[in-house]
């Protein structure tokens, strides 16, 4: 989950790596590293905190030039965040340097042994072992003795390799990690994702599992692990710099909650135009959709909530048996599925570990597998038989908004196609449903014009020390996800529970200190969501619902009230509610004065299991 950038070629200001660096910091921001090479001297500063604040103590050195330097942003698993934990890490010589995403699990066992061979460890990190083993096995070729080492390796790494005695060559490597090269007018650059060298690489080759790629400033050349050279397959950048950057806007997640509606617009017009669906890549075909029986699905965090959303869909309009869990668990049952069935992986990197697990398990039963990712070259999307893109764009807060609500529209879109070609919905209703389908972006665009009364909100409920998330149907998932939004980024504890099961269990928590998000948009459940209600009023409990325009009831019993439009299909309603509950959330976190965009602990891309 650590940020890589790496970089060989015509000299260039270590300001403009730190700027890159920055990119990544939604990958892991506890502590951070930069070594470069200059007159045959490693240039090598690293420090606990964020890239900010390692700016401020390189302020005098920022317009210094390297030719070849390596850059670390890390996300804590072996080790405090400490100077010493932080990457980039060095041989007991101080000639070689190294950073690292991934785990290394062996390596307790292999530190053993070369403590015993004499080499001298100064962190408490997996990653200290690697560069050992690179200065163990290096005689006279940096790529063999990086080659060497990753031998010895169990677990999932990318790695970038300099060394002062071959400064000339960047070693890259990838195992389970991503990593990309980025081929530059000046030079070429190593990252973990793309918004890291968006200025400066219009071509990308992604590096594959077991693959090593050797790169000076003018070329490339990538090897399977076994020594076979690898033909490079370039493909050119489609993010533009500025839509990685925050505009006007004071925080990522809030930008990137403003954009939904241009989002969803953009699915819509690739995937459903006139009175028809299609997917380009999906590669699933008339014949197969009519005969199959099953779905399963799988994902994590926000991504599980999406699918989950689905699968109500999926199992009213396509006459399908559906299943959903958390890819972490997916990957451990023993699950009864078979080559007629089909698998939706749902992951906004397309580098989710316990995803990609999840589906690489699978693959030997002949099962189909369809990602749904945001971001293309991406694990997930050379490891799927089919493919269904959400277009969000970089999503760089690490609560996902725009990604979630792109992924529901990419979903629902998937489940009228399959319900149109099965004939389990009527031409009629289709096309109804696609037309509201279409209007969804405006009805988005008017929930933010209400961004006032949702701050004021925010503020009174900011001082509840925990809250319960109600919701009944297709909108369960939506309170599943209001509660994660909210615990991601204000830290307070808070629960999504379906509101018919709060008098088992949850009811015990409600008093006059507890907030209560009741999710009723006027459905078909919607008077039993004013029974629940009813019933955290007689106990003091403090409601916010997220209602309809023109609501009575549900309002009455509410201390606070979040409107959005009433639609004709309510099962299109979650990507409405969603929007309520991300600007609660956000508004909620800038209150209390948190940062918003970098919450503490987490990481955009869990990349280790």
């Amino acid at each position: 989950m650590c940020g890589i950038l790496g970089y060989i070629g015509k000299e260039r200001a270590l300001g403009t790596f730190i700027d890159g660096l920055s990119r990544l910091e939604y990958r892991g921001y506890d502590s951070c590293g930069v070594v470069g090479i200059k007159k045959g001297e490693f240039f090598l500063k690293k420090q606990p905190g964020k890239i900010h604040d390692l700016r401020k103590e390189l302020k005098s050195f920022l317009e210094e030039k390297f030719p070849i330097g390596i850059f670390h942003t890390r996300w804590a698993t072996h080790g405090r965040p400490s100077e010493a934990n932080a990457h980039p890490h060095l041989d007991c010589k101080g000639q070689i340097a190294i950073v690292h995403n991934g785990i290394i699990e062996n390596y307790l066992e292999l530190k053993e042994a070369l403590v015993k061979e004499g080499h001298k460890f100064v962190s408490e990190t997996d990653t200290e072992v690697v560069v050992h083993l690179v200065e163990k096995f290096y005689k006279n070729s940096l790529k063999d003795a990086v080659c060497k080492a990753i031998k010895k390796l169990n677990g999932s790494f990318s790695l970038g390799v300099i060394s002062l005695k071959d400064p000339t060559r960047l070693i890259a490597v990838r195992k389970g990690s991503p990593l990309i090269v980025g081929l530059g007018k000046d030079g070429n650059f190593i990252a973990s994702d793309i918004p890291a060298i968006l200025p400066f690489a219009k071509e990308v080759v992604y590096l594959k599992d077991e693959e090593v790629a050797v790169i000076r400033h003018n070329t490339v050349e990538i090897f399977h692990f076994k020594g076979k050279p690898v033909k490079l397959e370039i493909e050119k950048v489609n993010i533009k710099p500025q839509d990685a950057e925050k505009k006007d806007f004071e925080h990522f997640m809030l930008k990137e909650i403003h954009e939904q509606p241009e989002v969803l617009k953009k699915i819509l017009s690739l995937y459903a135009k006139r009175n028809a669906i299609e997917f380009p890549y999906i590669n699933l075909d008339e014949k197969y959709l009519k005969s199959l029986k099953n779905i399963f699905i799988t994902a994590c965090g926000s991504a599980y909530h999406a699918g989950y959303v689905a699968k109500y869909f999926l199992e009213k309009y396509c006459d399908l048996d559906v299943e959903i869990d958390t890819s972490s668990e997916f990957r451990y049952r023993e699950l009864n599925i078979t080559k007629n069935d089909l698998l939706l992986a749902i992951s906004q990197s397309g580098e989710t570990a316990d995803t990609l697990a999840a589906i690489r398990d699978i693959k030997g039963n002949g099962v189909k597998i369809v990602g749904v990712c945001n971001v293309e070259g991406s694990t997930l999307t050379k490891e799927s038989h089919g493919l269904i893109f959400t277009h969000a764009g970089p999503e760089i807060g690490v609560a996902s908004t725009k990604a979630y609500t792109a992924q529901i529209m990419a979903l629902l879109l998937l489940a009228l196609h399959i319900g149109k070609i099965r004939n389990t919905i009527a031409e009629k209703d289709f096309k109804e449903m696609l037309e509201e389908l279409r209007m969804i972006p405006e009805y988005q665009k008017d929930i933010l014009t209400k961004t006032g009364e949702v701050k004021k909100i925010a503020k009174e409920f900011s001082k509840f020390g925990c809250f319960l998330f109600l919701g009944r149907g297709i909108n369960y998932p939506s309170a599943l996800e209001g509660a994660l939004k909210l615990k991601e980024i204000s830290y307070i504890p808070a629960e999504g529970y379906p509101a018919g099961e709060m008098k088992h269990g949850p009811i015990a928590l409600i008093d006059e200190y507890r907030g209560v998000v009741c999710i009723a948009p006027k459905d078909f459940l919607y008077e039993k969501m004013i029974s629940n209600m009813q019933e955290i009023r007689a106990r003091k409990g403090k409601v916010l619902a997220i209602v309809n325009y023109g609501d009575s009831q549900a309002s009455r019993l509410s201390d606070a009230v979040i409107y959005c439009p009433q639609l004709k299909n309510t099962d299109f309603s979650p990507m409405l509610v969603a929007v309520g509950l991300q600007l609660f959330a956000y508004y909620v976190a800038k209150n209390l004065g948190y940062e918003i965009d970098q919450p503490r602990n987490l990481a955009k891309s869990v990349t280790v299991e």
